[in-house]
């Protein structure tokens, strides 16, 4: 059968290239085209767009690159009918798949959606027009299937998919140090997101907070998506380091992690690393942004974090725009580094994010899923 994925953005291509695996698994036959990144192309997906092409961040952002963003949608509905696939896979990326799911409706295109566009914050009226063009829906986190189930539309909780990849298993430190040329002291990691943006914006405060504990070293955790020259300013700190697309080599190895807002924060939730939540936008565009997106958002949601979002309360803390002070983030990173009843309650509560997340296995529901939708074309093939 003919499979054509699009995501649009890190963990889109990580979570894509784990499903790809399991539709493999299904269909050792099948031809999978899409839009991804490195890992997708690894698992054998003959890549049409890299996601680092595609990563625009924020309103303004957005509306600055909408010629561009228009000639990737035309281009990417040419290439759908093109290649003519038995199903269409979106992840995530809402923006664009959203757009991309009415074509590929109209156009006669099975249609499943794999980790549900975020409208319970955003747009919540847009489920009415989901419905319309999604055959199946697939949600990972706990509280989406009822929030769904409000507009009168199943759809399937198959647990999140981080699970499949972050496992118990420590790795050996000696070499994790020696490898990457850091030293005994207690590592703390900086996650300042994938896209230039963010890391630009980020990085320098997380670079002065730095300064005040010098008793440890920072790593950097940069994906592999980033260039090194986004980084290059911060390197010459003494107590600063970098590594590669070892997010979680890093996470294992590290007593505190600090940030920014996404997938990074669940991700140190699972690896169980105290941490402390980063979101801050930049100049008179990212203020715009921040403040729409606070209009649109802050009467739904108490939180930006998944952690604070899946347990309906602070867990950990949320340092947002004008709050993420260099001041702020050194005493929360104090707290916790230094309070162990604080971190103690936190590793608790991470423990129960990981209990509502339902279990291992959501790659394998979610590509038996998509074989049950292409069951009677398979049969008539």
């Amino acid at each position: 059968m003919r499979y054509y994925i699009i995501a649009g953005e890190a963990s889109g291509d990580l979570h894509g290239s784990n499903l790809v695996k399991q539709l493999k698994l299904n269909d050792a036959n099948a031809i999978i085209r899409g839009w991804g990144g490195d890992l997708m192309q690894k698992q054998g997906v003959d890549l049409v767009k890299h996601y680092r092409d595609l990563a625009f961040m924020g309103f303004a952002e957005v509306v600055k690159h909408l010629p561009t963003i228009f000639r990737n949608i035309d281009f990417c509905k040419k290439d759908i009918l093109d290649f003519n696939p038995d199903v269409l896979i979106l992840i995530d990326y809402p923006g664009f798949n959203l757009r991309i799911a009415k074509f590929a409706k109209a156009a006669g295109f099975k249609v499943v959606y794999y980790i549900s566009p975020q409208v319970w914050a955003w747009k919540s009226s847009r489920v009415h027009s989901i419905k319309k063009v999604v055959d199946r829906m697939m949600v990972i986190l706990p509280f989406e299937k009822a929030f769904y189930a409000k507009y009168d539309y199943k759809v399937d909780f198959v647990g999140h998919p981080l699970l499949d990849v972050i496992g118990q298993a420590k790795p050996d430190r000696r070499l994790f140090l020696s490898s990457h040329n850091l030293s005994d002291k207690p590592i703390i990691a900086l996650l300042p997101g994938s896209r230039k943006q963010e890391i630009l914006t980020m990085l320098p405060m997380m670079a002065q907070t730095a300064k005040n504990f010098p008793h440890y070293q920072f790593v950097i955790g940069a994906a592999p998506s980033a260039l090194g020259e986004w980084f290059i300013d911060f390197l010459s700190q003494s107590n600063i380091k970098i590594v590669y697309d070892k997010t979680y080599p890093l996470l294992q190895n590290s007593v505190a992690a600090l940030v920014a807002s996404g997938t990074a924060t669940l991700e140190a939730a699972l690896w169980g690393v105290p941490e402390v939540l980063c979101y801050r936008t930049q100049g008179i565009s990212g203020t715009i942004s921040y403040h729409i997106a606070k209009q649109l958002v802050g009467k739904r949601l108490k939180f930006i974090g998944l952690v604070n979002l899946i347990m309906e309360r602070e867990v950990t803390r949320e340092l947002i725009q004008n709050d993420l002070t260099i001041e702020n983030m050194t005493m929360e990173l104090t707290k916790i580094l230094d309070d162990p009843a604080y971190i103690a309650r936190m590793k608790e509560d991470y423990k129960l994010v990981r209990e509502k997340l339902g279990g291992e296995g959501a790659s394998a529901r979610a590509a038996q899923i998509i074989m049950e939708v292409i069951a009677p074309l398979q049969k008539t093939a």
